[in-house]
């Protein structure tokens, strides 16, 4: 049986080319298709209720963002200790962890919708909701958060189901979840009248049904065999995979924190300019959610190959882990010029699916667009290199790159800049971060690149 299920997975033969189309490109949809949920909301808000609708779910992003970084930890963690296991063989192993991760995400999703609901208000207050904008968060975040334990499924299912070769199974998955959600919009907006309430209805029914279809699939794996035991939680193996997920989850924790201070910022200095508190809020949410969409793109190339990566790195073919990681690197960086050179000439045009609104507000957004997204051609790679890092079972380095981009170094940035400049001194850190913490990424790989390979080598020639 063992050898049946190892034989099976094509990660370790098939040509590199062939195995990262097959599985980065679902894995791509997969992601942009999340980014969309809260996207679709933004462009169906801004319609019907106007900017304060899309300040309010800018200040509840970060409240669905600690479920998802608890929700990738577990998944993302699940998946690179899967493929590390198969790699090795050892497919029992790699059951048990998916089993692990499947009892851990559910218990975490219950937990997180009931501290949520008690605790609603002062998070959207520390969240920088200002007095017009709070009744907004509140319809939107009481309706979102009671879907936590089906989202927070949502987050973490697709990758062990990627990581098991069935990358175009995650994606539907998640593509039942948006459609259904891009339908629902408009008619409770719209047609029922139930503004932000309608918004977060549609979203999380859209979850129930993605959540529904992953369960199903779960027990149908191709590589491993899923029994009772499985689903009991044993210390060691969930650790193991916490720590794999590491980098996954101080990605997501520390956006958290910078959305916090971002949005306090904005608040308090947009006060002090002629745009008022409530227009930068909007509109530099709005500019991170689409950047999030074409963000997407790069993130869902990393994730995508993490099996690739990790089952080759534990099989010991080298050749094979270092060319899917340089041309993640390649892809990556190639798909962010283009969508560099859509932010700085079409701004006005992508603010406007958003609804029509002040001179003043059109005016910030385009600032937005065309100062924080400046450098955002370096962001593949910090992405791909904290990817690379966490599927070959380093998730040191890997966590120290997430975390240098938006703690190390964006929210510095935004003290300084913000007190130097005001409300533009914000926008102006995004560039700053996105830049450094490119390079910082290239030169970790560059000086763990020998002890990744080459000692590694030197001491399967010599059996050693």
């Amino acid at each position: 049986m063992e050898a049946a299920l190892t034989k099976a997975n094509p990660l370790g033969t098939e040509r590199v080319g062939k195995l990262m189309v097959r599985y980065a490109v679902p894995s791509i949809i997969s992601i942009v298709v999340n980014s969309l949920y809260n996207m679709v909301d933004q462009v169906f808000i801004g319609q019907g209720v106007g900017y304060l609708g899309n300040a309010a779910t800018n200040v509840i992003m970060p409240i669905s963002t600690i479920m998802l970084a608890l929700g990738f930890m577990f998944g993302d963690g699940a998946a690179a200790f899967m493929s590390l296991h198969l790699g090795k063989k050892e497919p029992e192993k790699a059951a048990k962890g998916v089993g692990n991760m499947v009892t851990m995400v559910i218990g975490t999703g219950i937990a997180l919708m009931i501290l949520f609901e008690f605790f609603l208000m002062p998070l959207c207050r520390l969240f920088g909701a200002t007095d017009s904008v709070l009744p907004y968060a509140m319809d939107y975040g009481r309706i979102i958060v009671l879907g936590f334990p089906f989202s927070i499924i949502c987050s973490a299912f697709g990758s062990p189901i990627r990581a098991d070769g069935r990358p175009k199974v995650s994606m539907v998955g998640l593509l039942i979840g948006c459609i259904t959600n891009m339908i629902l919009d408009p008619i409770f907006i719209f047609v029922c009248g139930w503004g932000v309430k309608g918004a977060a209805w549609a979203t999380i029914l859209g979850q129930v049904l993605n959540a529904v279809y992953f369960i199903i699939c779960l027990f149908r794996f191709k590589t491993i065999k899923m029994y009772k035991e499985c689903f009991i939680p044993d210390a060691k193996v969930v650790g193991n995979i916490a720590s794999l997920g590491t980098s996954s989850l101080i990605s997501q924790v520390a956006s958290v924190f910078v959305i916090a201070i971002m949005n306090n910022m904005l608040v308090n200095y947009g006060a002090l300019s002629e745009y008022g508190p409530d227009i930068p809020l909007a509109a530099l949410g709005v500019t991170m959610k689409v950047s999030q969409l074409i963000t997407g793109i790069t993130l869902g190339i990393a994730s995508g190959v993490q099996p690739i990566l990790g089952y080759n790195y534990g099989s010991r073919q080298h050749d094979r882990v270092k060319k899917t990681l340089k041309w993640s690197l390649v892809l990556g960086t190639a798909i962010m010029f283009v969508a560099l050179f859509i932010f700085q000439v079409f701004p006005e045009q992508i603010i406007s699916i958003f609804g029509q609104e002040s001179d003043l507000y059109v005016e910030f957004a385009v600032k937005c667009f065309r100062i924080y997204l400046l450098a955002c051609f370096l962001i593949p790679a910090g992405a791909v290199s904290g990817i690379f890092f966490q599927a070959i079972g380093k998730p040191i380095p890997a966590a120290v790159l997430s975390l240098s981009r938006q703690i190390i170094l964006l929210i510095p940035a935004m003290l300084i800049l913000g007190y130097t400049m005001g409300v533009e001194g914000i926008l102006w850190a995004g560039p700053f971060s996105d830049a450094l913490s490119g390079i910082i990424a290239l030169v970790t790989v560059r000086i763990f690149w020998k002890q990744i390979f080459e000692m590694r080598e030197q001491k399967q020639t010599t059996g050693r």
